[in-house]
Order: structure tokens, then sequence, then C-alpha cells
């Protein structure tokens, strides 16, 4: 449906009421520039809402979820403002599941 080559992760909360003009100026900002192709990843503080902003070339899509119970494991903000996910990663992340130690191919590496 929408071509993603790279996914990238915001590890600062972003208040969820941002809309898509509010989301690509921290991308802008966290990120240095806002590629075609990318989808960065964003949480509020408690890491139970996650939005995506995707730029496919032609324009920008921006998709919220919203967890009823629990919340995403998220990195804690600190060193790293932001991270690479692989594919495998990120469908670890929107599931719930610890996508922290899925490596390439799936692969876990860390228990």
């Amino acid at each position: 449906m929408i071509r993603i080559d790279a996914v990238w992760l915001a590890t600062e909360p972003m208040d969820m009421r941002a809309g898509t003009d509010t989301a690509l100026a921290r991308v802008v900002k966290v990120f240095g520039a806002a590629r075609p192709h990318q989808a960065y990843l964003f949480a509020n503080r408690r890491a139970n809402r996650m939005k995506v902003l995707v730029i496919d070339g032609i324009g920008i899509w921006l998709a919220a979820r919203r967890l009823h119970q629990g919340h995403f494991l998220w990195p804690a903000p600190g060193a790293a403002a932001q991270m690479s996910l692989s594919r495998a990663q990120l469908d670890g992340l929107v599931l719930g599941l610890p996508w922290a130690r899925i490596g390439e191919g799936g692969i876990i590496t860390l228990v």
C-alpha cells in the first residue's frame, strides 16, 4: 500500500493533539529532515498512544494507534533522541511485544 524503506522512532514524548503540520515540524526538529518513504514514530508520555507520520513522496500520512490497556514498550527519553527500527521491530512494537529483543530477520538477540 504505502512503501516504507526506513522506520525511525523518537524517544521524547509528543502531544497527541498534534496534527500533520505539528508532527511534520517535530520530524524536522528531531530527525533533521522528512524524507520520502520513511516512517516516523512518536508516543505520548504514558506510551499508550502512538502516532506515525509517513511521507510517501506525494503527500503525508498521519496515523494514530491507542491501546485501551497497557502501553507500548517505548524507550525512555535519554541518551538517544532517535532510533532506527527494522520492519520486524515495528511489527512487534505495534503489537506490544518486546520489539527491542528482535534482531534482523526476526532473530531474538536478547533475553
